[in-house]
């Protein structure tokens, strides 16, 4: 069954979070370069969320 634009706006969040600790995590640690990554794959992920929100948003108005 296809996930709703909603759930996936919502998993982009998760996984953005999940990037963001990673990052800190490996920051943490000293590894200055794994956190930077983690940290690009974050805003990556919100950037995503925030795309399939506004989506989200047109649709639930063009509903009404």
């Amino acid at each position: 069954m296809p996930q709703s634009i909603h759930a996936h706006a919502a998993e982009m969040h998760n996984l953005a979070a999940h990037a963001h600790q990673a990052a800190a995590t490996a920051h943490g640690k000293g590894d200055h370069l794994t956190a930077h990554e983690l940290s690009k794959q974050a805003h990556e992920h919100s950037t995503n969320a925030h795309k399939l929100s506004e989506e989200q948003a047109a649709q639930a108005t063009q509903k009404k």
